[in-house]
């Protein structure tokens, strides 16, 4: 949106007769949007006046106007310079700021506008909508590094004591939670750009019994939910693969929305469901000691895909898929 500029000279001016025609006509084209050929005439009459804050304002608001921002503040800051009790200077420089979103320091020139001239609705309202810019564009920030830093080993912290008092000493459990967080991490970054994650179950292989050429970390489960028929085939599928594969440890990941079969658990009725109608993401961690189930909701908020930290539910009632491994009380 178009500035508005000086209608008339302040102090400092020198006042001729060239200078005057030359900021009327910029003041024509200015109106009518022609900026750059308004910013030219600014030009040539500031070398006929370089003193002339009313010229380096106006040639501001055009450049303003151009997104030549860098020399719109240039400008505003020479306003300022020739003429400091000018609210207009200050004005022009907190305008450019907030063009270039560095609204705190637009916040500053516009109150320094409003002390010259306290009486200017027109800088109250610019100081209370950038007050609210601020706390948009801070929040803005916070969402984009809630999604660019990831660290889902923090909310797993209190799982680490349920692995310890199955498997003992940390080495003999610290590679499958690494496997269960770089999962989730993966999992939730998929559904960050996209708003979605591929129905699988990744498997933890174990490097010196499995055959790699024939069995894969990943297996795709697309039909798993479309009825009880295939529901029931995946897990035997799944059971045999984990066996067959001498799997240490596998990691379900599936969407919400994806859910056709079981979407009741075990007959425990929807009332059972405690977190919201939102989609999200289900990871159902297997080993052959421990069975856990997550479920992390999705969000929207300011246009950005937000997921929310992992919600741990009883497997009992929520689980996925049926055990995948053959059931011991604690590994070796």
């Amino acid at each position: 949106m178009a500035e508005r500029v000086a209608e008339s000279g302040v102090a400092g001016s020198n006042g001729g007769g060239a200078e005057k025609s030359l900021k009327d006509k910029g003041n024509e084209f200015f109106k009518a949007g022609n900026y750059l050929k308004a910013a030219a005439l600014y030009t040539q009459a500031i070398k006929l006046d370089p003193s002339n804050a009313t010229l380096y304002s106006n040639r501001a608001a055009a450049f303003l106007s151009l997104v030549k921002l860098s020399k719109a503040l240039a400008d505003a800051e020479t306003t300022i310079k020739l003429n400091p009790q000018w609210e207009k200077g200050y004005f022009r420089k907190g305008s450019v700021l907030e063009a270039m979103e560095k609204y705190e320091d637009a916040v500053a020139a516009f109150e320094k506008a409003l002390e010259h001239n306290p009486r200017s609705a027109e800088v109250s309202r610019k100081i209370k909508r950038l007050g609210q810019l601020q706390k948009e564009k801070q929040r803005a920030q916070e969402l984009e590094s809630l999604k660019s830093n990831i660290n889902m080993a923090k909310h797993l912290e209190s799982f680490k004591s349920e692995m310890s008092a199955n498997y003992g000493a940390e080495e003999c459990w610290e590679e499958m939670f690494s496997f269960l967080v770089e999962t989730m991490e993966t999992a939730v970054k998929s559904w960050h750009e996209t708003s979605k994650v591929d129905n699988r179950v990744y498997f933890l292989l174990d490097k010196e019994k499995t055959q790699t050429d024939k069995y894969a970390p990943v297996v795709n489960i697309d039909k798993a939910f479309e009825s009880p028929d295939t529901h029931s085939n995946c897990f035997s599928y799944l059971r045999q693969y984990a066996e067959e594969s001498f799997s240490k440890a596998a990691c379900l990941v599936t969407s919400k929305s994806s859910i056709s079969y079981p979407q009741v658990w075990k007959g425990q009725g929807s009332r059972k469901w405690k977190l919201g109608q939102n989609d999200g993401i289900f990871v159902q961690f297997e080993t052959p000691c421990i069975r856990n189930v997550w479920f992390i909701a999705s969000s929207q908020e300011k246009g950005h895909t937000l997921c929310r930290d992992p919600q741990a539910l009883d497997i009992g009632a929520h689980e996925i898929l049926p055990r995948i491994f053959k059931e011991v009380s604690k590994s070796s």
